[in-house]
Order: structure tokens, then C-alpha cells, then sequence
């Protein structure tokens, strides 16, 4: 494509008589890209093509603007000044004799009006003090904007949920210990403060309205020193004589439940704890020995070999095992649904940050919900109430107030993963791509798909290669717009296949794969159907040189009316 551009323009700057010369045509310019194409919010061309020898004078100066005109509206790009070996002019000289090369880039800051779009070269020429009138020449169409289909919305925002429970359960724990080789019941051990709050605990889960006893067990216990069998008999009468005295105490205040009944004949676990919160010299021999060896009588007998420290062990470790323990487990029974609206409602201060965070769950009522995570913000300085009220408003197109709050959310817990995420794909439905990515940056961790996003915002920046390492496998719209700018109508075409929940958007989507294929049928079917489902595509498909070649054909008419 590259020919003598500006032949018939320079023969007018040599000789003023050749004003009847054609102007070049529009396939005599090379343009690249052609169509035009909005790449990383830019749209950029490169023009090349050549002086003819012995065209240009030597006096002569040419002056040239790319102009991208559209909507009425027209923005100018770089002028670029050649001139004649003998101009007094500044510029690129351009020899007489031998002729040379013209080059220009332009650049223009896309808006979506651009879609429907054509580039122009304006041109000022002169040949010493005469002025040569030349009209603009248009040199390609635009402007392809597929790109801007990979949207911020199409990835899903990160939740930080309310940790409310409905029930809450609580433990209380006590011990009953005994002496080497016994499983009496000592009065001391059951009048211990470990035994009074406990049957204080299981008083109080009867009488109060909000708690009910979910169990209770005794588990019998004994130190891992002696026979298997002496241990497993002591294990048992120790769980017997504590469950026994338990049983009376609860037949006494009238408490009617079962109660649970384990034992541990050997406790090694237990010994193996009590070695590690201790401040025992050589403990750390101990607990090699345990890790070394699994059967209990080798343990035994290789710890009973530390004679340096077996005499403390026995003195200030083992005693503690000989026990029974004793484990109440309380259900703490929350507020209602119904409760929590109606306190929500009339007085939502009454309510604890788990109860209003969970509030804003049981209604469909945007101000509502908003109402309730204003006043968890305001009442608690929670950063989650924050991060909901983003989402309500991102989910909504309201970007910059979702901005706000996502902002307010980091003031409170900068490092949080979700709403950094959160962040990041609002700053890029914003078109800040630049903050976009710092965001994302700290978003490691997060819940949700942070590779998706990653690749909507190259997608967005232009550099599809990294898309496309960024997708990987993920079949959603997004990754479809990185495979047709890439040029993979295949993969596009099986990625919105596997879209899991398609829309308006995958519709289009595949239409356009049908335009760069030429195949009409999938292109009528899939406009169709976008148009369908979202009436304001029937305008953009109107302006979209994607469909330039069906543009002027009854069937297309018909859908973009």
C-alpha cells in the first residue's frame, strides 16, 4: 500500500500552474492500524508513505495535521513541517532530487463518540510567499473500541460478611483431680472454685431465657505411668465416681440431661502439653523422646531412663493428669429475625455490630440496607459496613460513590485484600487504570477472582499478552474481548460458550466474532439478541465499525432502529 503520497500535492508545490492535478487518493496512504482502534485509552495511528523524486521544491513547505473528526467535533493531532532544500523555514528537508520518506504518528484521547470517526490529514502548503489551497484528505475510518467491552462491572465484587451467629456456644470446664492409683472422690476437689462456677454455669444455662445446656461429658483419665490395664481401670472409676457426683448435683437443682461419658486410660496428649507450657530443665529431651517413639510402653520406659528428670516429672507433671474432667457446653441463644428488624427499625444503636451488619442482610431495600451500614460505620468505625456500602453502590454504576467508600474502608483496615480489590476495579470502572492496579496490587488473598481482574485491567491498559496470561481458563466476557483483539476468534468463541451467566454483553460479543469471521448469520442471530436484552446496544452496534460491512444492509437496519 505504500505509495508516492502527496505525488499530485508536491507537483502542486512545484509548479503553482498544476492546480488542476488530482489530489492523492485514500489508498495511497498506509495507515496503521486501519480502521483506527482504541488501545489502553488512546488512539493512535502511524501514517507512512513517500515523496516522489524530483516533486518537492526546493522552496517549498508543507505543513501536516492529522485531524480525527467525529460528531460534529474535530481534535487535532501533531503538525509535522517538511520543506524544500532551499526553504527558510524549520522542518524535515525533503530532497529534490532523491524524494524521501514521510512519517507521522498521531494520538488522541479516546471518547466514546469516536466509535463512529474518520482521520483526515490537513495540509498548509506554499511555495515562497504563494499559498497553495488544498482540501483535507480523509485516510482511514474509527474507531474500533471493542476493548472497552472488558468492563469492570463483569467481575464480581468481594464480600466481607458480618460474623453474626444465631447460636453461640460457650464452655465451661472443670477438674476433678485424684490421687496415684486411687478414684475416690476427695471433698476438697468437689468444692474446688473449678466445681462451683461450673455448677454456677449450669444454673444459670437453665434458668436464664436465652440459654439452653447442649451437653455435658466427664472423661476419665490417667497419667501414662503404669500398666495398660491398672490405667484403663482407674480411667473408668475416675469417670464413674466424677459422673456419679455429678448426676446427684444436677437431680438436685432439677436439671434434666444426659450425661456424656469418655475416657483416656493413658493421657499422653495431655502430658505432652503439660511438658510444653512447663519450665522444666531438659523438657526438650521429653518431647523428642514422645516424638521419636509411639508405642506407650517404649515411651515409658525411655522417659523413665531420664533419671535427671523423671523425679521432677512425677512430682510437678503426672499429678495434674490423674483426673476427671468435667465439660458443660451452653447454646447462647440470639435474637430473632423478626427481632432484630423490629430493633433495627426503631433503634438500631440497641444492636451489635454482627446483629446490624446481619440486619442489612434481611432486606431488599437499597436505602434501607444502606440506612443500616451507615450506622455500623458511624456506631462501631467498621470497615466492613464500608466495603458493603461500596458494593451497593458499584453494583449500581454509582463508581464515585462506591470510591468514597471503599476509600473510608481503607482508612480503617488498609491491608484488607477484598476491599483493596474491591478498589481496584472501581478505580477502573472509573478509568483510572493507574490506581486500579496499585489497588489490585494489595489485593493477594482475596476472595475473589483477582487473576479475572488482573486481565480486564491489561485488557484495559492494551497489553493483551498479559491478558492473556492473566485469564488463563476463566470463560467470562472479559477474557472473550482480550481473545478477538488478539485475533483468537476460536478461543473467543469457546470462552462465550462457557460463560456461566450470559447476557447482553456475551450476546454482542459473539456477534462481533461473527463480523471478523463474515459470518452473517451468527452476526443478525447475536445482535439480535444483545439488542434484545439491552435496547441501548442497538446504538452502539449503529456506530460500531465492527459491523461496517453489514452496515448498510436491510436485515442490520432493522435490529439498530
Amino acid at each position: 500500500m505504500k505509495k508516492s503520497l502527496f505525488l499530485s500535492l508536491i507537483a502542486a508545490a512545484v509548479v503553482l500552474a498544476s492546480c488542476n492535478k488530482t489530489l492523492p487518493k485514500p489508498e495511497e496512504i498506509t495507515v496503521n492500524p486501519s480502521p483506527l482502534e482504541k488501545v489502553g485509552g488512546k488512539v493512535n495511528a502511524d501514517i507512512t508513505g513517500t515523496f516522489p523524486e524530483k516533486k518537492f521544491a526546493r522552496k517549498g513547505v508543507l505543513k501536516v495535521t492529522p485531524v480525527l473528526k467525529f460528531d460534529g467535533q474535530e481534535v487535532l493531532g501533531e503538525t509535522v513541517t517538511y520543506v524544500g532544500e532551499k526553504a527558510k523555514e524549520n522542518g524535515k528537508t525533503v530532497n529534490y532530487k532523491n524524494g524521501g520518506t514521510y512519517k507521522q504518528s498521531c494520538s488522541f484521547d479516546y471518547v466514546p463518540a469516536m466509535r463512529k470517526s474518520e482521520l483526515y490529514l490537513r495540509f498548509e502548503a506554499k511555495v515562497g510567499k504563494k499559498v497553495i489551497e488544498i482540501p483535507d484528505v480523509k485516510i482511514a475510518d474509527g474507531v474500533i473500541a471493542t476493548s472497552e467491552l472488558a468492563e469492570a462491572k463483569d467481575n464480581k465484587t468481594a464480600s466481607t460478611p458480618d460474623k453474626f451467629q444465631r447460636v453461640i456456644q460457650e464452655l465451661t470446664e472443670a477438674d476433678i483431680k485424684f490421687l496415684i492409683q486411687s478414684s475416690e472422690l476427695r471433698s476438697a476437689e468437689t468444692k474446688s472454685e473449678g466445681v462451683k462456677n461450673l455448677q454456677a454455669a449450669i444454673k444459670d444455662a437453665k434458668d436464664a431465657e436465652r440459654k439452653e445446656i447442649s451437653k455435658i461429658e466427664v472423661s476419665g483419665y490417667a497419667s501414662p505411668d503404669g500398666a495398660q490395664a491398672l490405667n484403663e481401670n482407674l480411667a473408668k472409676n475416675r469417670q464413674k465416681a466424677a459422673a456419679n457426683f455429678l448426676k446427684k448435683d444436677l437431680k438436685k437443682n432439677k436439671v434434666n440431661t444426659a450425661v456424656e461419658s469418655n475416657i483416656t486410660a493413658e493421657d499422653w496428649e495431655g502430658f505432652q502439653k503439660a511438658m510444653e507450657n512447663s519450665n522444666m530443665q531438659d523438657k526438650d529431651l521429653v518431647l523428642r523422646v514422645l516424638s521419636m517413639y509411639s508405642d506407650p510402653e517404649e515411651r515409658e520406659a525411655q522417659i523413665k531412663n531420664l533419671s535427671s528428670v523423671y523425679g521432677t516429672i512425677a512430682e510437678e507433671i503426672l499429678p495434674a493428669l490423674r483426673r476427671s474432667r468435667l465439660i458443660l457446653t451452653t447454646d447462647l441463644i440470639g435474637k430473632s429475625d423478626d427481632e432484630i428488624r423490629e430493633i433495627a427499625k426503631n433503634d438500631p444503636s440497641q444492636l451489635s455490630v454482627e446483629e446490624l451488619l446481619y440486619a442489612a442482610t434481611l432486606t431488599n431495600d437499597k436505602a434501607e440496607k444502606l440506612r443500616l451500614y451507615k450506622q455500623a460505620a458511624d456506631q462501631y468505625n467498621d470497615y466492613r459496613a464500608w466495603n458493603s456500602m461500596g458494593q451497593i453502590y458499584f453494583n449500581d454504576g454509582e463508581v464515585a460513590e462506591a470510591r468514597r467508600c471503599y476509600a473510608k474502608a481503607l482508612e480503617i483496615q488498609p491491608n484488607d485484600p477484598d476491599v483493596n480489590y474491591n478498589a481496584g476495579i472501581a478505580a477502573m470502572a472509573d478509568g483510572d487504570l493507574n490506581k486500579a492496579e496499585e489497588y489490585l496490587g494489595k489485593a493477594a488473598g482475596t476472595k475473589a477472582n483477582l487473576s479475572a481482574a488482573m486481565g480486564t485491567l491489561y485488557t484495559q491498559k492494551g497489553d493483551y499478552n498479559a491478558a492473556k496470561k492473566a485469564y488463563g481458563e476463566n470463560a467470562t466476557n472479559n477474557a472473550a474481548v482480550q481473545q478477538i483483539l488478539s485475533e483468537d476468534y476460536a478461543g473467543a468463541a469457546k470462552t462465550l460458550a462457557n460463560v456461566k451467566e450470559p447476557n447482553a454483553t456475551t450476546a454482542y460479543l459473539k456477534a462481533v466474532v461473527g463480523a471478523r469471521t463474515n459470518d452473517k448469520d451468527a452476526v443478525y442471530t447475536n445482535l439480535k439478541s444483545a439488542v434484545a436484552q439491552d435496547a441501548k446496544l442497538k446504538t452502539r452496534a449503529a456506530q460500531d465499525i465492527e459491523f461496517a460491512k453489514f452496515a448498510e444492509e436491510a436485515d442490520f437496519q432493522a435490529i439498530v432502529k
